[in-house]
């Protein structure tokens, strides 16, 4: 394939067509992100196509349909969904062979995006293709990444561990571009003021029972009594809850009879500046714990999920944490508390030693200062290095 960087200068430099698929927010992010990365690097003008959200929009992106579309919540809700969905892959695979890419991206959400990835190869197999965010091969369903080699050219992966895994398990080249939260590292750590509030009386507890309904539903009540057994242990604590605005009706709801009233956060200003100021947090697991542990937060974890999920899991997963934070630093220093262990009285348990200069506290803040070398914080921005892998398969 020929070089739009070797063009003669006295010709105008034939554009690169560049389809991107992205079917959730997180991935419309990343999507625009990269966006900007490759129309700042390229050397030559890029044509974008796909499918994204507002933010890829925002980057010159017309959608072929709204990423909303995919938005599913629940086993139950599939069925009513999937002719919709069905629908939008065949529209998608019909632009990609209309369009005939220099190179196809897709952004995470794999239950969606591997099917278009798939079929495009078995379509126009000249095609080369990139997945941004590998699968969570690493935790279950790990024969996908052999797979994955007959499809996939080159995965771009957001956790530090991924390339080594992808190697042992036969899967595609893959390399470490960097997580999102890298280019955030300054809006979650304290400055000298914020850092007295760290340690000041009464302590700062963060809780952070999940940003969907469900989670919500099944952590609020052993949370809430959690957080009142750990008052009661050590005095007044300042508890406060960063919310997303969608469950605002549903969080005000559900701590309404708490013994401790929290001070609920949707702005994100103030979600950033409490994650500055926290001495210790009790969340839900997810990202949000990689979050905590690069703002340098102690923390405890728990997890509930529906009795299926939970059946699900325990058959199919096979990692030694379901903690983000754990798996990147790699040592178990996070508690974590799923689905029955998840009581309010081991909550607390595990939570009060954390509060005070204990070894438990000083355990997981050493483990945290890892984060820097272990994650490449301060080196290229993620969509920079994603951008340069992207073209570097042009060129090839």
């Amino acid at each position: 394939m020929s070089d739009p960087a070797q063009t003669p200068s006295s010709e105008k430099p034939a554009a690169l067509r560049i389809f991107l698929v992205a079917a959730e927010e997180s991935g419309d992010r990343l999507g625009a992100a990269l966006m900007r990365a490759l129309r700042q690097r390229a050397a030559a003008p890029i044509r974008f196509a796909g499918v994204g959200g507002r933010a890829m929009i925002g980057e010159g992106l017309q959608s072929l349909h709204p990423i909303d579309d995919f938005s599913i919540v629940g086993f139950t809700a599939i069925p009513a969904r999937l002719p919709r969905i069905v629908r939008h892959l065949r529209e998608t695979l019909r632009a990609v062979r209309r369009e005939k890419p220099h190179v196809l991206v897709i952004i995470d959400s794999p239950g969606y995006t591997q099917w278009v990835a798939w079929f495009v190869r078995r379509a126009d197999p000249t095609i080369p293709i990139v997945d941004y965010v590998s699968p969570s091969v690493w935790a279950w369903h790990s024969s996908r990444a052999r797979s994955m080699r007959s499809y996939i050219d080159h995965v771009l992966a957001l956790l530090p561990f991924e390339p080594e895994v992808h190697k042992r398990l036969g899967g595609p080249p893959c390399t470490y571009v960097g997580h999102p939260l890298i280019e955030q590292i300054e809006s979650l750590r304290p400055n000298a003021e914020e850092a007295r509030r760290r340690s000041a009386d009464p302590p700062l507890v963060l809780l952070l029972p999940g940003s969907r309904s469900g989670e919500v539903r099944r952590l609020a009540e052993p949370f809430g009594e959690a957080v009142a057994m750990v008052r009661d242990r050590i005095g007044p604590i300042d508890l406060v809850i960063p919310g997303v605005p969608h469950l605002r009706a549903q969080l005000v709801d559900a701590t309404r009879n708490w013994r401790v009233q929290p001070r609920l956060l949707f702005e994100e200003t103030e979600k950033r500046a409490a994650f500055r100021a926290a001495r210790v947090a009790l969340a839900k697991s997810g990202t949000v714990t990689l979050e905590l542990a690069l703002a340098g937060v102690p923390m405890v974890t728990a997890y509930k999920g529906s009795a299926f999920e939970i059946w699900l899991a325990r058959r199919l997963v096979s990692v030694p944490s379901i903690i983000l934070a754990n798996l990147v630093l790699g040592e178990n220093v996070v508690p974590e508390f799923v689905q029955e262990q998840a009581t309010a009285q081991n909550l607390a348990a595990a939570l009060v030693p954390l509060v005070g200069d204990t070894p438990e506290r000083r355990k997981q803040v050493e483990a945290f200062a890892k984060l820097d070398g272990i994650m490449e914080i301060g080196s290229r921005a993620p969509a920079a290095r994603a951008a340069d892998i992207v073209l570097g398969l042009l060129d090839k």
